[in-house]
């Protein structure tokens, strides 16, 4: 097995926040914050590196990389463990309740944040208690929140019912809230900044899809232009002929990923036009493309089925049976789970596997690492209760991966 590297965290903080009990407020340009870590040349090459089969560190310049960003939902989880799922018209009684901070986005930012990446949370909260407890959960995991709004006139922050089994298993109900109301025809000059300074954006489909257009939109009208300075005559830009310096140049070509977990609507073909990777599970991939998804082979026809609809990467999540990466033209990567050494709740395992992948594939590592760092993340995160409260840090992270190695 290959050596696997990441950048440590336990010798830095690279986050700015904000005080809870305020409400925060857009500001007009991304904050320069120093992150000490990186080299200059290659922002995604650390400047302290930690390898499972070396023990050299080497010293560069520093600069700063450029940050995740995610637009996305943020929910109060209302948890109740039962032994199992009432039938119709049934009613049984929970064994325990209780309300923790969570959503697609808000997980996905705290995962990006607490494994020592700079990231920044774009999404709405209502001025409510709900609110207050998410704006403190994202705010001590490290999240960047001059993008996170609070919203007036008795809109409600979204929340989720989570009917939690004993098995860890679960299912949700989603109450949308201020993740599907009053956000603006078009977004906020400060929102599109942070999101065009980005090196990967997450989107999911808690929040309207109006809105994961827009940012998506935004980001390829700004690639265009960025190419336009290369090519001021031509018409239509052929990225595959653009040669590597210029391709360089190009820092508004953002990666988009998308996870298709939310909305269980068919998904606007514009949308998917955007779109660099698509993270679905199983059943989303099914819903997606209307084909059975239970065998790997069957996910594989539904995973070139998606290339035809215009996204050339699918990155699907497979539960127990692990992840696969389907990239058009190339053999599937396929990556096992790393076992858990108990399963207490799976809630926000698939949004910490997304973001961890996000984290090590800005970071510049190659496509297999990406996804055997996800496993690591999400074997971590189904062993705690609650989504945001069972996101794994960096350091944890990297010990799993060394300790697997050594056994392996």
């Amino acid at each position: 097995m290959k050596g696997i590297t990441f950048s440590p965290s336990t010798n830095f903080n690279c986050y700015c926040k904000i005080p809870t009990n305020q409400t925060s407020q857009p500001v007009k340009s991304l904050p320069q914050i120093q992150f000490p870590l990186f080299n200059s040349k290659n922002p995604n090459q650390p400047l302290l590196s930690f390898s499972i089969n070396s023990t050299k560190n080497t010293q560069t310049p520093i600069t700063q990389p450029p940050p995740l960003v995610v637009v996305g939902s943020a929910n109060a989880d209302i948890y109740v463990e039962i032994d199992r799922l009432p039938n119709e018209g049934e009613t049984i009684s929970a064994k325990t309740g209780q309300t923790l901070a969570g959503g697609k986005g808000a997980n996905q930012a705290t995962c990006g944040a607490k494994l020592s990446y700079p990231t920044y949370f774009v999404g709405q909260v209502g001025d409510d208690a709900n609110g207050k407890l998410i704006t403190e959960a994202l705010g001590n995991g490290g999240v960047c929140l001059e993008y996170l709004k609070s919203l007036g006139k008795g809109v409600p922050t979204g929340h989720a019912v989570v009917m939690l089994q004993s098995d860890g298993q679960n299912s949700i109900i989603i109450v949308g809230g201020a993740n599907m109301s009053c956000w603006p025809e078009k977004l906020s000059d400060q929102d599109l900044d942070v999101v065009k300074k980005a090196g990967i954006v997450l989107l999911q489909r808690e929040i309207p899809d109006s809105v994961n257009i827009q940012v998506a939109k935004n980001l390829e009208e700004e690639s265009d232009m960025v190419a336009k300075r290369f090519y001021p005559n031509a018409t239509c830009v052929d990225y595959s002929q653009v040669k590597a310096e210029e391709m360089a140049a190009r820092s508004a070509g953002v990666t988009i990923i998308m996870d298709a977990g939310g909305m269980d609507t068919p998904m606007p073909q514009e949308l998917l036009n955007y779109v660099d990777i698509l993270s679905p599970n199983e059943s989303e991939l099914g819903r997606l493309t209307g084909m059975p998804t239970e065998s790997f082979e069957q996910i594989s026809q539904a995973a070139a089925k998606c290339h035809k609809m215009g996204v050339k990467q699918v990155l699907v999540k497979l539960g127990a049976k692990g992840s696969a990466l389907f990239v058009e033209g190339e053999e599937p990567i396929r990556q096992p789970i790393i076992p858990a050494a108990q399963v207490l709740d799976t809630t926000g395992a698939g949004d910490t596997f997304t973001a961890a992948f996000a984290v090590a594939l800005v970071e510049g590592k190659p496509k297999e690492e990406c996804m055997r760092f996800a496993a690591a993340a999400a074997s971590l995160c189904v062993q705690v209760k609650g989504a945001i409260p069972s996101m794994p840090d960096r350091k944890s992270v990297l010990n799993l991966l060394q300790s697997v190695e050594v056994h392996s």
